[in-house]
């Protein structure tokens, strides 16, 4: 029997649950589908404190040391950077964000561009062809992991099998055992790709990961693989459903689509919206306390698991009036990132991916909407995913005209 958590329903919309959690109270414990209980931090103040408070422990090696062990996953996957605390969590972050300054990231936007361009030339042609497309499958997807394909040096040929050993990490519906076969198998091609880079290394971004750990010792192995599975993982999971929750945004708001498509200018603030009105991660990853916490009114005690949610904290009214619509003139704040020392590096990538992805769009694409019969979120297929809020699939047709055959 699944938790509240893990339920269709909240796959498909988790705010009234939310809500509701945080009108009891910033913090509350509610029971999962294991039979057992963990907290859920609903409120902006008591997440924005969480995320940042060292007394949340993110070492799941430690939490379940000694624990019936149930799953088989790979250590590649349930051991990362993001399962990690300091020391080691800082020293893994400083090698691999050298990738993602702001720096980095903008000798990157002309390829990320031309991909745009060529992916939004392929949904036109499907439009001409087929009269609708699927923005998720299209465009939403292919873009991000295409770029973090070409960072990383994952091979086109192989995209597509990433693409699934990933989704299948995240499916909510899936068994226990095909999760975890997939995690070796995601687990087992990264080793395969390292062993190949290091034996013909490239100009990429995990190239340069193999050099440190060969040449100046800062990585052991095991810790170059999970580094590597966690960047192509977290490298396009969240940015895909930036793009698609910020489309269906988009598509069901004509006068803010034709304010963006005048004024591009706008698109920088409009991502931070979009992050915040419909947040691609819903609820953060695991925490669990190493000593007593106080925290929004609950008692925490050592060894409790704590699941701070950045959709429900973005939405909270007490930090933004009209939560639940989207406005240009918000100032920012939202935790779709995280905060404290956990806070996504790869953020200055996704931001411009979806500035990116937004502007060409809407350019090259004016006359897009959505499908008949798919023009409410009741209406669309959300993916059942653990953590992760995103759509299945985004059915658009075109009010421009066909060409006559």
């Amino acid at each position: 029997m699944s938790g509240p958590l893990e339920s269709q329903e909240f796959s498909r919309d988790p705010y009234p649950l939310l809500a509701a959690l945080r009108e009891r109270g910033p913090v509350q414990r509610i029971r999962t589908g294991n039979g057992r209980t963990t907290w859920v931090v609903t409120g902006w103040t008591q997440a924005r404190a969480a995320l940042a408070d060292g007394r949340l422990s993110k070492n799941t090696a430690r939490y379940f040391a000694g624990r019936p062990a149930h799953r088989n996953l790979a250590p590649a996957v349930s051991r990362t950077m993001l399962a990690t605390d300091p020391p080691d969590h800082g020293r893994l972050r400083k090698l691999a964000m050298k990738a993602f300054t702001p720096a980095a990231v903008a000798r990157l936007e002309p390829r990320i561009r031309e991909i745009a361009e060529e992916l939004a030339g392929a949904v036109a042609a499907g439009l001409a062809a087929r009269g609708t497309a699927d923005l998720i499958e299209d465009f939403a997807v292919p873009l991000p992991i295409a770029v973090i394909s070409e960072l990383l040096g994952v091979p086109e040929r192989d995209r597509a099998a990433v693409r699934r050993w990933s989704n299948t990490l995240f499916a909510a519906a899936d068994p226990d055992d095909v999760v975890d076969r997939a995690s070796h198998e995601l687990s087992d091609y990264m080793t395969e790709l390292i062993a190949a880079r290091r034996d013909s290394p490239g100009e990429d971004v995990l190239s340069g990961l193999i050099a440190a750990r060969d040449e100046e010792d800062r990585l052991t192995e095991p810790e170059l693989v999970s580094l590597a599975v966690l960047l192509v993982v977290a490298g396009h999971e969240t940015t895909t459903n930036l793009i698609g929750n910020g489309m269906l945004a988009l598509l069901l708001d004509a006068p803010l689509r034709a304010r963006l498509t005048a004024d591009p200018g706008l698109l920088p603030g409009a991502v931070e919206e979009f992050l915040r009105y419909d947040a691609p991660l819903t609820v953060a990853t695991f925490r669990y306390a190493t000593e007593p916490i106080e925290l929004g009114g609950a008692r925490i005690a050592p060894g409790d698991v704590v699941l701070v949610s950045p959709g429900a904290a973005n939405r909270d009214p007490a930090q933004f009036p009209a939560p639940d619509a989207v406005r240009l003139d918000r100032p920012t704040g939202h935790l779709a990132f995280g905060h404290g020392p956990h806070h996504c590096l790869g953020a200055p990538l996704a931001r411009v991916e979806a500035r990116i992805a937004f502007e060409v769009l809407l350019t090259r694409l004016p006359g897009l909407r959505l499908t008949d019969g798919s023009a409410g979120t009741g209406a669309l297929r959300w993916r059942r995913t653990r953590l992760m809020r995103g759509l299945a699939e985004l059915p658009v047709t075109t009010s421009e005209r066909r060409p006559r055959s």
